[in-house]
């Protein structure tokens, strides 16, 4: 399996060095790191893009520039588990023609992580709906035949997601670890609804750059 690791970031900071630090040594000349913050920066052998900030300009960006058969997206703040690497490998023998993404878990303790957790669950099982958080893993064929990750400054994931379409998606059992700053923030309640107003609110038609502006 040859493979093309693709991080967008802003910045970096300890999160984005834990992620890359749990990459295996052997494969870590084949991450792009996109940059699209104002910081310069280097990781010793990984590949490193700056590009202007947009999650769905750096995710295809690193695209453009992968060399890899197969494509793995994730976010700076992840946490890998650790079979990750034999999750992909065996979703690469036996579904090679779909996408897959893992199962989400947040980094904090209490009943509202949980009930989201419960939530993105059914969301993924109810509608095929998982968001970039959540990683994504696929083939560079199919990521071409769908047109791959738009220009977008918000839902690129929902976007590109509703391309692939439910019976190329496979969201597997392992779970990825993500951050729960910005729940922690605004509060659990108050994100999980506005999340879900700027989702309908795409799903209405309204401009992504518009939602972001509120998001």
């Amino acid at each position: 399996m040859k493979l093309s690791i693709i991080i967008p970031t802003l910045k970096i900071d300890d999160r984005l060095e834990r992620l890359v630090m749990s990459i295996p040594q052997e494969l870590r000349e084949r991450v792009i790191i996109v940059n699209g913050g104002p910081e310069t920066y280097s990781f010793k052998e990984l590949n490193l893009i700056n590009s202007n900030p947009g999650r769905g300009l750096q995710l295809a960006t690193g695209a453009n520039f992968a060399s890899g058969e197969w494509l793995f997206f994730l976010h700076g703040d992840s946490q890998l588990p650790k079979s990750w690497l034999k999750v992909l490998a065996k979703h690469v023998d036996h579904d090679p023609d779909k996408a897959f993404t893992f199962r989400l878990r947040f980094d904090d303790q209490g009943f509202f992580p949980r009930l989201l957790e419960y939530w993105v669950r059914f969301r993924c099982f109810a509608f095929a709906l998982p968001y970039g958080d959540q990683g994504l893993f696929i083939s560079k064929d199919l990521y071409d035949d769908i047109g791959g990750y738009k220009d977008m400054p918000l839902m690129e994931d929902v976007d590109i997601i509703k391309r692939i379409g439910r019976a190329r998606l496979i969201v597997g059992s392992d779970e990825v670890i993500t951050s729960a700053e910005k729940y922690n923030k605004y509060g659990y309640l108050l994100r999980m609804i506005w999340n879900g107003f700027c989702l309908l609110l795409y799903k209405l038609g309204v401009d992504p750059a518009t939602i972001k502006k509120i998001y």
